[in-house]
């Protein structure tokens, strides 16, 4: 599973050939979630408060980063890095 992003603990991945709807995974520590790309939601798992803000945060500035890799990931291409929070 393709890393996308790296920032303050917190690992953003996303799989290739995904099932709909869009959506990423991250993980923190032992913490594990799912985030929809469009609404920017967790749709499974949990994130502490802190990191979850950090997170969908991250997902609003990045909504098209995040919906251009995954249409590469439905196609098994490459996907791009994506600017972590600073």
């Amino acid at each position: 599973m393709p890393e996308i992003s790296l920032f303050f603990g917190i690992r953003v991945t996303m799989y290739w050939n995904e099932h709909n709807p869009p959506h990423f995974h991250v993980e923190y520590s032992e913490y594990k979630a799912t985030i929809l790309i469009q609404d920017c939601i967790v749709d499974r798992g949990f994130l502490p408060n802190k990191q979850l803000k950090l997170v969908l945060a991250w997902c609003e500035i990045h909504k098209d980063e995040l919906m251009q890799n995954w249409e590469l990931s439905k196609h098994n291409k490459p996907m791009n890095p994506i600017n972590p929070l600073v």
